[in-house]
């Protein structure tokens, strides 16, 4: 890792994920993230990724609307399913979760899952880069945040 800016998704991601299908329950869902020790599964549908379900779900979703254990874990998933190539660099996947208000992006490359990249590989990331590349991620976004307020937009 010689420099954050050449970095991609690929340099980064978690290799191992875990997808289920939407017609298992939320109960499956969680035994197999509990066990697996993920904080994330994939929801598929014919082979194809459809949404995404999160410890967080299970702790908002399920108790606040009282769903039963027997759910599928197609009602509570979240979709449409944000994702990103392996390719892309890490401030590409760093905006795109700041902007969509997402923790975890999925990584899709010929549309298969490939991996995960969360926003504690980020914070990982950020702890061991130096200065320049601080310096770098503090300009870009500031310059993000004054775009917003520019009259030529």
């Amino acid at each position: 890792m010689d420099n954050a800016k050449s970095m991609t998704i690929a340099d980064i991601m978690t290799k191992s994920v875990i997808s289920v299908d939407a017609s298992i329950t939320v109960n499956e869902a969680a035994k197999m993230m509990e066990d697996s020790k993920v904080g994330a599964v994939i929801v598929m549908e014919s082979n194809t990724p459809v949404g995404i379900v999160t410890d967080r779900d299970f702790a908002v979703k399920i108790v606040a609307h009282a769903y039963q254990i027997t759910t599928p874990v197609k009602q509570i998933m979240s979709s449409p399913l944000f994702s990103i190539n392996s390719d892309e660099s890490v401030r590409t996947a760093a905006d795109l979760m700041h902007d969509r208000g997402i923790r975890k992006l999925p990584v899709i490359d010929n549309e298969k899952v490939v991996g995960m990249i969360t926003a504690t590989d980020l914070v990982n990331l950020l702890a061991v880069c130096v200065e320049e590349d601080m310096r770098d991620m503090y300009f870009h976004s500031v310059a993000k945040i004054f775009a917003n307020y520019s009259p030529y937009n």
